[in-house]
This record gives C-alpha cells, structure tokens and sequence, in this order.
C-alpha cells in the first residue's frame, strides 16, 4: 500500500503504511528503504539519513542503505561523503550499471598514473559520459594516456576530444589495452571533488565542424528571429522519468511568443508526433540526427536550449550553449538544491518546480523569462 501511494506521489499518506509495515517487522529492509525514499522526496533529508543509518545498524551488509544515502549526500551537496558512498553500486546486482569484469585494476586516484594507460568506461548512461569526461584533461595532466569506452552514439563525439588517445564502442572493449580502468562515474571520487573543486571550465567539448554548422545553419533558414531548441522528455525507461520528462503539450504556452522553436527530441512519444503535427511552427528537423555530432551541430546554432533534465541538457552545457534546464522538486543528485545555477555547467539557468510539484508553474516561469531574453535578443538585433 505504501508503494502504491509513493507511485500515486501522495508522499504524507504513504509514510504512515511504512511505518505500519516497519511496526510489524522492525527489521524489514525494504520498508526502511521506502520510507527514506519518501522522506527525501519530501525534503526531510536529516530524517532520511538516519533511517539509512539504522537499517545499517541492523543490517551492516546492506548495500541499498548506503547506495540511497549517497544520492541524498550528493543532492544535498556533501560531494565527498557522497561519492565514497556511490561505490557501493557495485554491489548492487539490480543497479542497471555496464559491468565488463576487467582483470586489471581499478584505478581511484591512489596510485600515482604517470605513463599508465587507463580505460575510462562508460557505466551509466549518455548524460554521465557528456558531464564527466570534463575529467580527461585532469588525466592527461597526471601524465596518463587515456582511452574511452562508451556507447556507439557517443564515439564520433568523442573521438577528436584532446587527449583521449582512443575512443572505443562497448560493443568493441575487448580490443582495449590499458594497465588501469576508472568508471566515468567514479571520476569525481578519484579526483576528491568538492563543491569548490567542480572542473567547470566550458566548453569542453571540441566545437562543432564549420562546414557541419553551416549545413544546419542552411537548414534552419534566415536567423531574423531568436532561436530556441526544445527537448521535453528523456529516456522512457529511466527510473525517474514520470518525474523528469513533460508532454510536449504542457509547453504550448511557448510557443505563442516570437522565437523560431526547434524540436531537438529524439524519439518523440506517440503523443508528442500528434501535437508536432498539430504545430507545425515547431521546426523539427531531428529525422537528420545520425549521431550526437549533428546534434551538438544544431545546437551551436541555436541561440537557447530548454530541456528537460536529459543528455541534451549536458551536450548543451559541455558546448558553453545558453541552457534552460527544467527540474522537478526533488531533482537528481547533481542538480543540487536551492539554487537556479550549475557549478557544473556556468551557462545553465535551473527552473525548479515547488512544493506542487508542478510544471505549470515552471512554464509560466520560463515564458516570463524567455519574453524578455526575446526582447533582448531583438534589440540586440537592432543595435547591429
């Protein structure tokens, strides 16, 4: 019952059947585990922590515990403790994480690396690759020599990155040669970052092709009004997508100011095409996406990019693009709390829903902000 209404997000209710559950069996993990869940999402975080810290009293084997108390950590900007913590994902057989099972060690930043070769691969998705691989510079600088595994997508935009000596498929990691291997994830932890450490230097990817822009600079036609990209839902399958991703629809409310809207949304959901359809003032050009350097491409040419929180929201932040990103209440990790800017990414404006746990009103927001960004942009114009 106390899963069912955390699904229903009817938060209060679903804490007192966990604490019925938890009357019952004092030492049900899974009960403890929920309940703290619901307790971050309703921003009790002291009380979360404890709760996780008490299942491990019980239960000092329990990985879940310290695997959910690393994300409240990071969320709530204890970076250090946080990412010591995270590790633990590894033991945790449902995480869905790449696992390759290497013969060479893993490297945390313990052991000195000057003339080694190390892997950096991919364990997560597309978003944590784009935000992390800031990292191969500060690699590089040790003295190491760098490859890259990750997915297919990411490889053409990848591969010209300064200093990665090879940037592989997974499909293809057997062929890697290296003396040491990192998770991209794990990163952060081997370089102990803090909140005053983040390497926030953009861009940090290389900028697109001339001659690949102007091709989309074609496409998209006389640039006589401000340019906005949009990208309103992530991956379907994620964990938190109901509470990431939007219907194209809720963004109407957009679509009336004066801007040239382009759809930068791969995949659009079956109720997403009908509403494309039904505005066809949406410039959506994405049937030329052949991998993430076209993307990236459309995106130098853009003068805005609003999104949800997706990888497009970290290609347009790693690309220096003035980027609006879209956060429910209780953002992921690396959103941070309390704050409309990203240590992470400098150009990125962070629009939070509120205690509703709304959008609308975030999209009011977002209108009211992008109104005067389109006044600007047009006086700018005149000016020149």
């Amino acid at each position: 019952m106390g899963i069912t209404l955390l699904r229903l997000d009817r938060l209060e209710e679903a804490l007192s059947w966990f604490d019925r559950a938890l009357a019952r069996r004092p030492d049900l993990a899974a009960a403890f585990t929920n309940k703290g869940f619901t307790l971050g999402h309703l921003h009790r975080f002291d009380e979360a922590l404890a709760l996780y810290a008490a299942l491990k009293a019980i239960d000092p084997d329990n990985v879940e515990a310290e695997w959910c108390a690393s994300l409240l950590h990071l969320l709530i900007g204890n970076l250090e403790i946080g990412w010591a913590a995270r590790e633990a994902r590894w033991k945790i057989p449902e995480q869905p994480l790449a696992r390759y099972g290497f013969s060479q060690p893993m490297w945390l930043g313990q052991q000195p690396i000057h003339g080694k070769t190390i892997l950096i691969h991919q364990d997560e998705g597309l978003g944590d690759v784009i935000q992390f691989v800031r990292y191969v510079p500060m690699l590089v600088s040790l003295g190491a020599r760098v490859i890259l595994l990750v997915d297919d997508a990411l490889v053409p935009l990848l591969s010209n990155l300064p200093g990665v000596l090879e940037c592989l498929p997974k499909s293809d990691h057997g062929r890697a040669r290296f003396d040491v291997h990192c998770a991209i994830t794990s990163l952060p932890l081997a370089f102990k970052t803090t909140l005053a450490t983040i390497p926030a230097a953009v861009p940090y990817l290389p900028a697109p092709e001339e001659a690949r822009r102007k091709i989309w600079e074609g496409r998209l036609g006389p640039h006589d009004r401000m340019r906005v990209g949009l990208v309103w839902s992530g991956n379907p399958t994620h964990a938190n997508d109901r509470y990431r991703s939007i219907p194209l629809r809720d963004l109407s409310q957009l679509l009336d100011l004066d801007a040239t809207f382009v759809s930068l949304q791969k995949d659009p959901r079956p109720a997403d095409k009908a509403s494309l359809r039904e505005w066809p003032g949406i410039v959506d050009l994405t049937n030329h996406f052949t991998d993430l350097t076209e993307t990236a491409a459309l995106i130098a040419c853009l003068d805005l990019v609003i999104t949800v929180d997706t990888s497009i929201a970290h290609l347009a932040g790693a690309l220096a693009r003035p980027t609006w990103i879209l956060l429910p209440h209780t953002p992921d990790w690396r959103w941070l709390l309390d704050r409309d800017d990203s240590p992470w990414y400098p150009t990125a404006l962070l629009f939070r829903q509120d205690e509703s746990r709304n959008y609308g009103g975030v999209i009011a927001h977002v209108r009211r902000q992008l109104a005067e960004r389109i006044e600007a942009w047009r006086a700018g114009q005149n000016r020149g």
